[in-house]
């Protein structure tokens, strides 16, 4: 007869940290904070997004955050604050958010390695879903 011994509890494997969906230049952070010290009213920092329209199909979208939604990737990068919507994480995991300012024009800029292509003019691009390991 053999003898039994009591099982243990398998442990759980503690999980992984989670990456930070974008990072931002110093110039990137010193335009938001420009903003955020410019905006009418107190905002918490810019919220990021996708949105659907454009000759290369996607765009991308910043506005001013008032409030942190429950669903927001909240991305907090050289003292400022960057509100992800949910919607446009896995488009947007590994970016980085840089600010460029020329004569004639200023404007935030995505190197997405996401990003498949781009439209002729700048104003839209065409993403894929990141691949996400194990």
């Amino acid at each position: 007869m053999t003898e039994m011994t009591p099982s243990t509890p398998a442990t759980k494997p503690k999980p992984r940290p989670r990456p930070q969906v974008m990072r931002l230049t110093d110039a990137a952070a010193a335009r938001v904070k420009e903003l955020a010290e410019r905006a009418d009213s107190e905002i918490v920092g810019l919220r990021v997004g996708i949105k659907n329209g454009g000759c290369a199909g996607q765009s991308y979208t910043v506005e001013y955050a008032h409030d942190v939604r429950p669903t927001d990737e909240v991305v907090e990068d050289k003292g400022v604050k960057i509100l992800v919507d949910p919607k446009a994480v896995l488009y947007l995991l590994g970016t980085e958010m840089d600010y460029k300012s020329e004569k004639m024009q200023a404007q935030f800029i995505f190197n997405n390695p996401n990003q498949v292509s781009a439209c002729g003019c700048g104003e839209s691009v065409q993403l894929t879903p990141a691949k996400i390991d194990g």
